[in-house]
């Protein structure tokens, strides 16, 4: 057990009870515990394997590599359809992570063994990302930033194009932009403090 998940578990005000429940089976794996990227997670010889977190509507238990499980009782969710390695399966209360602990404990099982194995999943390759002419517009107005975005990885410049495009509003997408601007600079990522 780690200290950095107990206090994580004593300051959660959403699905307390829930997340004990998944740390326990995950403990019972014989996975290291560990907290990243504000969650527990939970690893094999420093491989991720799952992780364990909470929404608004739904706590979730993360597969690192669940595009690559069997996936038998077909409960295993695609956050988004940007998502390619990753999947989840959601609770909404205690008694639904009760009635399938068995199942949770085949899944983690399955999981270790594919992180065991050393398998990958094929990511699929980026295509040539076309960023629209008004966030290019918006891009050139902040002195350094278009060469600064251009310098950033495929996949960060991908995931800032589908921040600013979900915007409705103009204005929206161009604050969206001022906002990230000073990461952008710096070559981070879009959830990259």
């Amino acid at each position: 057990m780690n200290r950095k998940v107990d206090i994580f578990l004593r300051k959660a005000t959403q699905w307390e009870e829930e997340f004990k429940l998944l740390r326990e089976i995950a403990l019972d794996s014989g996975l290291t515990e560990d907290l990243k990227w504000g969650h527990p997670c939970y690893t094999l010889k420093n491989g991720n394997v799952i992780l364990i977190h909470g929404f608004k509507e739904y706590c979730a238990i993360l597969f690192f590599k669940g595009a690559l499980l069997k996936d038998d009782k077909a409960i295993l969710i695609q956050q988004t359809a940007n998502v390619q390695s990753g999947r989840q399966i959601r609770f909404t209360s205690a008694s639904q992570i009760i009635k399938m602990r068995r199942t949770l404990k085949s899944y983690i099982s399955e999981a270790i063994n594919v992180e065991e194995a050393g398998i990958k999943v094929e990511l699929r390759k980026p295509s040539d990302l076309i960023i629209p002419k008004d966030i290019q517009a918006t891009l050139k107005k902040i002195p350094g930033l278009a060469p600064a975005f251009k310098k950033l990885t495929p996949g960060r410049q991908r995931a800032y194009v589908l921040h600013f495009s979900s915007a409705k509003q103009e204005k929206t997408r161009d604050a969206r932009i001022e906002r990230c601007a000073p990461m952008i600079l710096k070559g981070k990522g879009l959830n990259e403090y």
